[in-house]
């Protein structure tokens, strides 16, 4: 357990960053290990208790939590992320931001389909609006695999935010080169790439750029590190072990507060489907490393330790 406090302002102690008008705490929640426990995103995985499910999300909001990132395609057999949120926490407050991605469907069995083209496009974000409960969406990031062209698609999705179906656009699991590319089209608030402490470090000149552009880098599997979809895997750094117990902290906490140290326009999305890993993850926004601390985790980072 942890000795950070955790109160109904416990997600204020993150800062904030706006996502073009909408300014959201940098502790959010996703919302992909909702529908299931064990491994996320794979075809037979076992459905979560849908009342724990329902709370997780209640609590997250009384914690102070105004970004929830989720998508249509986060769903086990019985649960859909998306049909929790709406049950959860329609009426929606007026300050919560929830994002969503498209681009890469799954069939009802949970398998992935073929990358969306332009034609489909317009389907997924109405898939998202019917499963939410919204006539419009704050914000959709388009989803891309490779290193193909990004125009056309985002061109679509840059064609419903003008007919208001759409408030902000992003990006997710992009290159650089594909950012610029998008915002030739239109504008780009955030994007979320694969990055945490010692996870892609190569992404580290992408996230600094983001934020001299005012854009906000959202990172994924921040937690699991190198266990992806599958979570963590138990594994811990040595020195990650050591700043967490001189703290009096959780490993996946030091974890958080690295995240939240890469600059301001740097927002954490931890998700848990597990109310006590729920305000742990939210305490650790208001968790400040020292520079001797940051320069331990820099070596991990870099493989250095």
């Amino acid at each position: 357990m942890t000795v950070l406090e955790t109160n109904t302002a416990a997600a204020a102690a993150s800062g904030t960053w706006t996502l073009g008008d909408l300014t959201v705490r940098r502790i959010g929640f996703g919302a992909m290990r909702l529908p299931q426990t064990g491994t996320a995103l794979v075809p037979g995985a076992t459905p979560r208790d849908r009342d724990e499910a329902i709370g997780v999300l209640r609590r997250a909001v009384e914690l102070g939590v105004d970004h929830i990132d989720t998508a249509a395609f986060y769903f086990s057999p019985l649960r859909s992320a998306n049909e929790l949120i709406n049950r959860a926490l329609a009426p929606y407050p007026d300050d919560l931001v929830i994002a969503t991605k498209v681009g890469q469907p799954r069939d009802p069995s949970g398998a992935w389909l073929p990358h969306a083209g332009p034609r489909e496009l317009r389907g997924l974000v109405e898939e998202n609006l019917r499963q939410l409960g919204r006539d419009h969406l704050d914000l959709v990031n388009l989803r891309v695999v490779g290193s193909a062209s990004v125009a056309e698609r985002f061109g679509v999705l840059a064609e419903l935010r003008e007919a208001g179906l759409i408030r902000h656009l992003g990006l997710s699991n992009v290159t650089p080169e594909q950012l610029a590319e998008a915002r030739e089209t239109a504008p780009v608030v955030c994007v979320q790439n694969m990055y945490g402490l010692g996870v892609r470090p190569d992404q580290d000149a992408f996230v600094r750029h983001c934020g001299e552009q005012g854009i906000a880098f959202v990172p994924f599997y921040a937690l699991a590190a190198d266990g992806r979809q599958a979570g963590a895997t138990g594994r811990e750094h040595e020195a990650v072990r050591a700043v967490a117990l001189a703290r009096g902290v959780t490993p996946a906490q030091v974890r958080i507060a690295w995240t939240l140290h890469q600059g301001p326009h740097v927002l954490a999305i931890p998700g848990t489907g597990d109310p006590a890993h729920l305000e742990a993850n939210v305490a650790a926004g208001a968790l400040r490393l020292t520079d001797g601390e940051l320069a331990r985790l820099e070596a991990v980072h870099r493989g250095r330790a």
